[in-house]
């Protein structure tokens, strides 16, 4: 049976995985209202082009996170007898991503 600290690890990955899912889906309906407005005139890429770029960036963010709570998980899995990581370390993580 899995450690109360572990399965709270797990609730908190789970949430955050969910969490950068429901963002995802967010930002991929709004681009592809974008996509739609930018094929409509030449100068809608003028005045739209760096609100799209953010979304974009949003993306790119939210594949990071991803990437980062995957090693945590595949770390943890691997060196689950040596060192446990704690749900600080995850969103500490997930945090020093939001400013770099």
């Amino acid at each position: 049976m899995k450690e109360t600290s572990e399965v709270d690890l797990e609730k908190k990955i789970s949430d955050a995985v969910y969490n950068i899912e429901e963002d995802r889906a967010m930002v991929k309906a709004v681009l592809m209202d974008a996509i739609i407005y930018l094929k409509k005139n030449e100068e809608n890429h003028k005045t739209t082009g760096q609100v799209v770029a953010k979304y974009f960036e949003a993306l790119q963010r939210s594949n990071d996170q991803l990437i980062k709570i995957i090693t945590i998980k595949e770390k943890n899995t691997r060196h689950s007898d040596e060192e446990e990581i704690s749900s600080e370390s995850l969103y500490d993580l997930i945090d020093s991503e939001k400013t770099d």
